[in-house]
């Protein structure tokens, strides 16, 4: 198993206002594994950043930590009433 989810779920948790509704969950399908994470919405904001930049950060760590493998982070909107 990967200590991936845990590692994002950690840094993840470090950012937001709401620690306790951090969810990162791992699925895997034919690109390779997938991250998705699941925030409170009004911490969605935090976790994607100014133009993207905490989210690119924190796909950047994934990869390194991963060692070069293809592992995708996707920040999932659970805020869908608009």
């Amino acid at each position: 198993m990967s200590v991936l989810p845990e590692a994002l779920e950690h840094l993840v948790r470090g950012i937001v206002d709401s620690p306790d509704d951090v969810n990162v969950t791992a699925k895997n399908n034919r690109r390779g594994e997938t991250l998705e994470v699941r925030v409170h919405p009004d911490d969605l904001g935090r976790v994607i950043g100014r133009q993207g930049r905490t989210a690119r950060a924190l796909r950047t760590v994934v990869s390194a930590l991963e060692g070069g493998d293809d592992v995708r982070v996707d920040v999932v909107d659970t805020d869908r009433r608009r």
